[in-house]
């Protein structure tokens, strides 16, 4: 077995407890593969957590295969099962042989009386009987008094001391429906931290948006283990957010991790992939817009010295800044966006690349980077030559009521040609994918939105497609295309998205 991973309360030192396969996978609509979820484990230990719990062993036989592989996989972390407070599930556990059985029991009045039927003493005398099981067993334990934000707070400490005399080696405090604040949060686990000395976790929800300041709260009052999710995914609103807990220690409260946070993006971007829950725009450290700056100010700060409105780097997360055209777009942000795709306008033709942007903006169109080329391109007077890495040779589609929809396209990429066919929901899905399977495995570039804009009336309606796509390094690139075929009209956006992205990057590395 493997040795408990606990720090020393005074080292500044946090554990993180990834819940990631367990609570982050009872998100609703989410349903992890084996494969899906030793992916995402062997991910989980590159990026550094100190414990995965990686399932409810007792649930499936399913489940307890896959627990059994990811224990198998030999990761750094310390490997969980979690378990009722019965033997049947304790069993379950010690069968896929994890390290640690995170055991749980309701403690709050409703709960004991409608989700377990349960006497007050005979829940003591069950978590009892549970941690005492696990340890006869050789294995970590680590208690859980469900519900205990909603407990009464004399039977909490009570139920607490009994377990941390039955042996359990770690007390986790859950905010199992999020009702607390910060302030009742920090002041519940000081009281706890009188009750018992073992190392104190918490588990906070977020129904309320207050799951990560809950958690920041617990640490502040001597809390030395966070439980967090990728993405903040879990149950109902979901559990706190791994990146946003992380970088809030190591940045404004200098705590210690062992997470590597340059891997923060990537892991975010494989979770969302792998569940299909996408990351909305504004969240904090990992969504698209939490480095991109518009307003003019904004712009120009950022372009002279980043931190004026960036509290972090970007690549230390894993992102990097985007500078975005628009209506409140400056002409300084507009001036570094031409240049990092190598043009340079000068002086009035740039003031008029600007004015021409925002009047876009004003009319309430979104100014993407193959946009924001032809205005450059119109303003200057000369047709701007892009070069073209990525090419489309040939394409086929076939689709019906009893086919499944079949896209083969032929590229021709750096020079050497190659061929790809998928399959999808539709034609449109079929043929980007193939053409994803492609660019993403030779140039690691992969389709990040898909938006149909705008349809004019009629039976030849012309289609207007919005696409974004994004590279290994978070580069995000948007592009448009507008036909009467929507098929054509995504392919030509797709690949006019990806050539916008490959030649973006060969500049800035040319350029160092």
């Amino acid at each position: 077995m493997k040795r408990m991973k606990t720090k020393n309360a005074n080292s500044g030192y946090i554990r993180i407890f990834d819940t990631t396969l367990r609570d982050g996978e009872q998100t609703p609509g989410v349903s992890l593969t084996i494969e899906d979820k030793i992916e995402i484990a062997r991910q989980l230990s590159r990026l550094g957590v100190d414990a995965i719990e990686a399932g409810f062993p007792s649930s499936s036989e399913g489940e307890k295969k896959v627990i059994k592989e990811i224990v198998k996989a030999g990761l750094e972390p310390e490997i969980c099962g979690l378990s009722r407070a019965n033997r049947k599930d304790i069993d379950a556990a010690i069968e896929c042989d994890v390290d640690t059985v995170h055991v749980f029991i309701p403690t709050s009045p409703v709960q004991m009386k409608y989700a377990v039927d349960m006497t007050p003493d005979e829940v003591i005398s069950a978590a009892m009987d549970s941690i005492e099981y696990i340890k006869k067993h050789g294995m970590t334990c680590e208690f859980s008094p469900m519900d205990a934000t909603r407990s009464e707070v004399p039977f909490l400490k009570k139920v607490c001391k009994a377990a941390e005399d039955a042996g359990m080696d770690r007390l986790n405090v859950p905010d199992t429906v999020g009702i607390m604040i910060p302030k009742t949060m920090g002041t519940l686990v000081e009281e706890l931290k009188n009750v018992v000395k073992v190392p104190i976790s918490v588990h906070c929800h977020d129904d309320f948006g207050m799951a990560v300041a809950n958690s920041l709260a617990a640490v502040e009052a001597g809390a030395t283990q966070v439980h967090c999710t990728i993405n903040g995914l879990g149950e109902r609103a979901g559990n706190a957010s791994l990146e946003e807990t992380v970088m809030a220690l190591h940045v404004i409260y200098k705590m210690k991790t062992k997470v590597n946070t340059r891997l923060l993006y990537s892991t975010s971007r494989m979770v969302s992939t792998l569940t299909g829950i996408p990351v909305q725009a504004n969240k904090a450290i990992v969504g698209e817009n939490a480095f991109a700056h518009e307003s003019g100010i904004h712009t120009r700060g950022v372009t002279v010295k980043p931190l004026t409105f960036e509290p972090i780097d970007p690549e230390l997360v894993g992102r990097t800044r985007k500078l975005v055209a628009g209506k409140l777009a400056g002409t300084r942000g507009i001036k570094a966006e031409l240049e990092e795709i190598g043009i340079y306008p000068t002086e009035e033709q740039l003031k008029e690349i600007v004015k021409r942007i925002k009047d876009l903006g004003d009319k309430g169109k979104m100014v993407t980077d193959a946009d924001l080329i032809a205005l450059a391109s119109a303003v200057m007077g000369e047709v701007i030559k892009e070069e073209k890495i990525v090419e489309l040779c040939d394409l086929a589609v076939m689709t019906g009521v009893k086919v499944i929809p079949t896209a083969s396209v032929r590229l021709i990429l750096d020079g050497k040609e190659y061929i790809a066919a998928e399959t999808g929901v539709g034609p449109v899905d079929a043929v980007l994918k193939a053409i994803t399977k492609l660019t993403h495995s030779l140039e690691k570039v992969r389709l990040n939105e898909y938006r149909l804009e705008a349809i004019t009336g009629g039976s030849n309606a012309v289609a207007e497609v919005v696409i974004k796509v994004e590279d290994e390094k978070g580069h995000i690139v948007s592009a448009r295309a507008a036909r009467e075929d929507i098929v054509m009209a995504s392919v030509e956006a797709m690949i006019n998205g990806i050539n916008k992205c490959l030649l973006k990057n060969r500049k800035q590395v040319n350029k160092n």
